[in-house]
């Protein structure tokens, strides 16, 4: 543990925004999976619709860093693709 009081103030912000950041990621996730359901479920219009919100979360968290850009494209692109097989 730490042993001086700015050692201790650290600890206690990064417990925060770990836990900030776990948030965020798991509120993503849920909407992908949101998506995945729609898309399995056959429903284009809701796919696209819940889509266009994904990836607004999904930029939110690469802005803020909690996930690397190339994950946030690579995470779109999927479900993108997902939704384009499904209307073809």
């Amino acid at each position: 543990m730490a042993n001086l009081k700015s050692a201790i103030k650290r600890v206690n912000t990064n417990n925060k925004k770990r836990a900030q950041n776990q948030q965020f990621k798991s509120e993503m996730r849920s909407s992908i999976k949101n998506v995945e359901t729609l898309i399995d479920a056959n429903d284009l219009d809701g796919a696209k619709q819940a889509f266009q919100d994904v990836s607004q979360k999904i930029d939110r968290t690469v802005q803020r860093g909690i996930i690397h850009r190339n994950n946030g494209n690579r995470q779109k692109s999927r479900l993108a693709l997902k939704i384009k097989q499904l209307g073809a």
